[in-house]
């Protein structure tokens, strides 16, 4: 019912997110298009061919799989070469979260179902699409890039663009590693314990978290960050950045879910979109010390 009462939420994490999307595949669309017709052609392609798949396997809604396509193709757009190669760009690491959450969700999905935390059959909605997608789009749209490059705020060292992608990397990092946590965790990882006071609780209680279910949602961080830095043409810099960040974040998730989400403050898209965001954060933090 308290999920219900914030429904809100997750429309606001949709709205936030929508727009940013839907501006910067448009704006870099008609850019590559005068450019380069290949990567208007691949990107558009690809990224619906995902979200196509997504929503065939029942992995997603139908408004959700076009979600994901959208912050996909943006995504990609905000990190392809010229000369293209669809290979190299934020493709890979978008594919890497995807295949990792489909595969924890579908994990002993009939022990889920007898404690009540599965899925819905029909897949994610697009609220919870945008919540663990979105950030890394934001992060890495043009508006907010430029003002990045720009600000005064930050030192100068920061001023470049490898810093978006290590923000965005551990964005996307972290939802891998959130999801993979939480599924592996109900599954196999025994009797969990709150984070805060470290009591035993069910499985799939906000905030509460086992050692495999967190072992598992790290290696998922480090995929996501190795995928990420072969197809963004990284170094051990950026793939130590991204996954400090996204571990940060999935402590951070389990936070605010035995604080907030626990008291009806917060809801699972809300926690979601913010865990992603501190992982951004913190990495920005790592980036400027």
């Amino acid at each position: 019912m308290a999920q219900d009462n914030l429904a809100w939420q997750s429309k606001l994490v949709l709205l936030a997110v929508l727009p940013f999307a839907a501006a910067g595949a448009l704006l870099a669309g008609f850019g590559w298009a005068t450019e380069s017709a290949d990567i208007l052609i691949w990107t558009t392609v690809l990224s619906a061919l995902l979200g196509l798949i997504t929503w065939r396997l029942r992995a997603a809604t139908p408004l959700a799989a076009a979600t994901g396509a959208l912050i996909t193709a943006s995504l990609m757009f905000s990190s392809v070469e010229s000369p293209y190669e669809p290979w190299h760009s934020a493709l890979i690491p978008v594919l890497a979260v995807s295949l990792l959450a489909f595969a924890a969700t579908r994990a002993g999905r009939r022990k889920k179902e007898r404690l009540g935390t599965a899925e819905a059959r029909r897949g994610r909605a697009a609220a919870q699409v945008a919540a663990n997608l979105g950030f890394a789009a934001l992060v890495a749209s043009e508006p907010v890039k430029i003002w990045f490059l720009n600000s005064r705020w930050l030192p100068l060292r920061t001023h470049s663009g490898t810093f978006i992608l290590a923000m965005a990397l551990a964005a996307l990092a972290e939802a891998a590693a959130d999801t993979v946590s939480s599924e592996i965790g109900q599954v196999l990882g025994g009797r969990p314990r709150m984070i805060t006071s470290f009591r035993t609780a069910e499985p799939g209680t906000d905030g509460a978290v086992s050692a495999l279910g967190t072992a598992a949602g790290t290696v998922a961080a480090a995929i996501v960050a190795g995928a990420g830095c072969w197809a963004l043409r990284g170094d051990w810099r950026l793939f130590t950045l991204s996954c400090a960040g996204a571990i940060f974040g999935l402590i951070f998730d389990s936070l605010l879910g035995a604080t907030l989400e626990r008291r009806g403050l917060l809801n699972n898209d809300a926690v979601n979109f913010l865990s992603t965001a501190s992982a951004a954060g913190f990495t920005l933090l790592l980036l400027s010390i």
